[in-house]
């Protein structure tokens, strides 16, 4: 059985604009969220002590183009182009009174 912070991290990959498009409905328990999208960043409660919770995620892409003076698999003397670029996704889920989701949203940007 793997440990719960493996368990977290492995479920962080599943928070995916798809998932959450396909996934999250209004109703649903903070339970089947949880299990759907792993455990969220940060949890607050507004005046009526219902819950919102907030997941982000930020991934780093990095490119590379590497040439070596016509040697293909060396990297002695290689110059080359690095690129890096960033997405981030925050998602955004309100639960009712009964801890069931009343209403959710997304935003999704690249930079």
């Amino acid at each position: 059985m793997a440990p719960k912070h493996n368990a977290d991290v492995s479920k962080s990959g599943n928070l995916t604009v798809g998932t959450v498009q396909k996934e999250i409905k209004k109703g649903m328990s903070g339970a089947e969220v949880a299990a759907t999208l792993g455990s969220p960043n940060i949890v607050t409660t507004d005046a009526e002590m219902r819950e919102t919770w907030v997941y982000d995620k930020i991934t780093t892409e990095v490119t590379r183009s590497e040439s070596a003076a016509g040697i293909p698999l060396l990297t002695f003397g290689a110059s080359g182009a690095r690129s890096e670029s960033q997405k981030t996704l925050t998602v955004i889920i309100k639960f009712d009174e009964q801890s069931k989701v009343r209403e959710f949203a997304y935003h999704t940007s690249r930079f």
